[in-house]
Formats: C-alpha cells, structure tokens, sequence
C-alpha cells in the first residue's frame, strides 16, 4: 500500500510542475490537429455522396 501511495505523490508533484515536455511545440500540436480534422472533414464528405 506504501508504493500507492508514494506514486501518488510523485503524480501530484509532476502535475505541480507542470509536465510540459520541450518539444512540444503549441503551434504545431495545434497546426497537425487542424490538418486532421479538416482531413477527417474532408473523407467523411467524400463518403456521404448523398445529399
């Protein structure tokens, strides 16, 4: 039960911290995901032919 515990303290520390990763850029998280919705958009308009 002492390991729960203690990995649980480790977790709350690193939220504290933040866990941001250098390498992560906002910009280009945010710039791929865009291209992939509007991919995803742009099959799922493909496939309803339809209307």
């Amino acid at each position: 039960m002492m390991n729960l515990h203690s990995a649980a303290a480790q977790m709350v520390t690193l939220a504290a911290e933040g866990g941001n990763h250098n390498s992560l850029n906002p910009a280009v998280t945010g710039g791929s995901a865009l291209v992939i919705l509007l991919l995803l958009l742009w099959i799922t308009t493909r496939f309803n032919r339809d209307r």
